[in-house]
């Protein structure tokens, strides 16, 4: 059975006193390329019918990009605040992926244009942000807020990846968004990584050897 993303943890929460809860959540974590990006929305929890507004939303790796894309706007018009925030390659290479993505929700965060009072996470703790963060283990699949925080993410981040596509061209960004694709280790035999490829990644480093090993 699939169960879909509720309101529940946002009714919950709303219970306690809290009235703007931002659900936040991340794409791009395990790409071998390219940022991580964060989303973060705030929806008008006292609005009744909004879970029927929203029909639909839900983890952005449950649907296909037509039907992310043709969400979002559902999402950004009826969204209270909405905010992403990014970690490049550089600072994850730098900082390591979970802080990078701790960086990148702050990030989301500091672009709301409505302070939260409250957080919904998908999994990872945010509770440096100084907040009340209620963590979810599969949280994008629990909570529409969550959930239509991945589908901002997920739609922002394939179109970073989409526009690095038409900079670097041999690695085939478009297709596969800088996961670890066939095509994306073929290009890395080929071409060695770009200046967007995180480095510290074990895939990296392990195809970087065979390529020197082979060249030798």
């Amino acid at each position: 059975m699939n169960i879909r993303p509720d309101l529940r943890f946002e009714y919950q929460l709303r219970a306690q006193g809290f009235r703007h809860i931002a659900g936040l959540d991340e794409a791009g974590r395990g790409a071998w390329a390219g940022p991580v990006v964060a989303g973060a929305v705030i929806l008008p929890a006292d609005r009744f019918d909004l879970a029927r507004t929203l029909t639909g939303v839900d983890d952005s790796k449950r649907l296909t990009p037509a039907e992310r894309e043709a969400l979002l706007p559902q999402i950004l018009e009826h969204a209270l605040a909405t905010g992403v925030g990014f970690a490049s390659h550089a600072e994850i290479d730098t900082l390591g992926i979970v802080p990078a993505t701790r960086l990148a929700m702050r990030r989301a965060l500091d672009a709301l244009s409505v302070p939260p009072d409250a957080l919904l996470t998908d999994a990872l703790d945010l509770s440096e942000a100084g907040l009340p963060c209620l963590s979810l283990i599969r949280g994008d699949q629990r909570s529409v807020s969550i959930a239509a925080a991945s589908i901002l993410a997920k739609v922002v981040r394939d179109q970073f990846m989409d526009d690095l596509d038409d900079r670097f061209p041999h690695y085939g960004f478009r297709e596969h968004k800088g996961y670890g694709t066939a095509l994306h280790r073929s290009a890395l035999r080929q071409f060695g990584p770009c200046t967007v490829h995180r480095r510290s990644f074990a895939p990296l480093h392990t195809l970087s050897s065979q390529r020197g090993a082979e060249s030798s």
